[in-house]
């Protein structure tokens, strides 16, 4: 088989480009082969931050719990005879007055019972006046001898037992009158009324049909627990004579207008969930308040004097605790950012309570706190009023 030969195309080699591209290899080869001696410019620099130099205060000692609201008195209303409910007289969720007429059941066959009633006694009325006169006549008799003492003392046990059926038959027009005002059924108390449970021409039992509920809302109950250890950062026993007053914030964070009073405190600790059961009463006549609402309690039993307030996305929480840092001259006279372990007492509106970790004129870092390394160095600014800085990092609620 012969054997075919390859010709390559007839070119010229160009050296000028060829040259070029030794020239471009050979200078990318080096760089590869240095390392980046160019120099960090953020090397050596202060990191600007905000500091807020610490000075004591007096704060309240108080501890917060989440609350719920109820009528100071809640009643259902049911009817005490029973019939066709005829009539509602009243508006739902309306306020109702006490005595004001809510339901009419039939009062028909309550009247009829009534004239029976009254029927009955005054034919034993009649009978106690013919037994009167019968002793009287037999007593004149037994004077002259007449009539033997077993006669006269005859008529006298007719006479007795005639005024006893009497007052019977009196108690029973009582009764009638009573059944009778029954089927009006009454508000027992001034408060707000709930939602009629049943309709019109429904027939109810007597002391069983729920009919609507009314609730005293003014004043209002607010129910809360705290634990045993809040129970104990408050100063002990919760009672009425060391609670200097109970604060009320609504579910928007606003706190209510008026202050409440404690009530009621256990006089134990529930041994399941151990916690202190705790009752306050507000006054609510603008019913701005109503039942069966979740709302937050605030108690407070004292002053704590001498401590610092520092803001919250100032303090960090670590492995060992909750810390902030502090802008301090190292042994070579740099500022630096140095971890201060904190003992806080708790949150008052913006602000962490410390109640230990810190003295008087500590400058506390308050933002690029994500930036911070202990010992980093710093350049200290006083903190402006109102300035935040997004890049805080959040911390733990207690």
């Amino acid at each position: 088989m012969p054997t075919q030969i390859f010709s390559l195309p007839n070119t010229k080699p160009s050296w000028m480009g060829l040259t070029a591209t030794i020239l471009i290899v050979s200078m990318g080869l080096a760089s590869c082969g240095k390392k980046d001696e160019s120099p960090n410019p953020s090397a050596g620099m202060a990191m600007p931050v905000s500091v807020l130099a610490v000075k004591p205060t007096n704060v309240p000692i108080t501890a917060e719990a989440v609350a719920q609201t109820e009528g100071a008195k809640e009643v259902e209303i049911r009817p005490r005879v029973g019939g066709i409910l005829i009539k509602r007289l009243y508006v739902e969720g309306e306020p109702v007055k006490a005595e004001q007429e809510m339901f009419l059941i039939d009062p028909v066959p309550y009247q009829i019972a009534l004239q029976q009633a009254k029927a009955a006694f005054e034919a034993q009325q009649s009978r106690v006046e013919q037994a009167t006169r019968e002793e009287l006549r037999l007593k004149a008799l037994l004077t002259s001898q007449s009539i033997s003492q077993r006669d006269y003392d005859n008529a006298l046990s007719e006479k007795t037992t005639s005024v006893a059926l009497l007052q019977q038959a009196l108690a029973n027009v009582k009764a009638a009158e009573l059944n009778l005002s029954y089927t009006k059924v009454l508000s027992p108390l001034t408060g707000v009324s709930g939602r009629f449970q049943l309709s019109e021409g429904a027939l109810v039992s007597a002391n069983t049909s729920l009919l609507t509920t009314v609730s005293q809302i003014s004043p209002i109950w607010v129910r809360f627990s705290l634990s045993d250890s809040e129970i104990a950062e408050l100063g002990g026993h919760v009672a009425g004579k060391n609670v200097k007053e109970v604060t009320l914030i609504l579910p928007n964070g606003d706190e209510y207008k008026k202050k409440g009073a404690l009530n009621f405190s256990a006089s134990q600790i529930d041994p399941a969930l151990g916690t202190e059961q705790l009752r306050a009463v507000f006054d609510n006549d603008d019913h701005q308040l109503l039942p069966g609402q979740f709302v937050r309690a605030r108690i407070t039993t004292g002053t704590r004097n001498g401590v610092f307030l520092v803001p919250q996305t100032s303090v960090l929480t670590g492995d060992q605790g909750k810390f902030v840092f502090v802008a301090e001259s190292d042994k070579d006279g740099k500022v630096v950012a140095v971890v201060h372990p904190i003992k806080e007492g708790g949150w008052l509106g913006t602000d962490w309570v410390v109640l230990g970790g810190l003295k008087v004129g500590d400058k506390v870092i308050t933002d690029n706190l994500i930036k911070i390394r202990p010992g980093a160095l710093v350049q200290p600014n006083p903190l402006s009023a109102g300035s935040t800085n997004s890049n805080n990092q959040s911390t733990n609620v207690k």
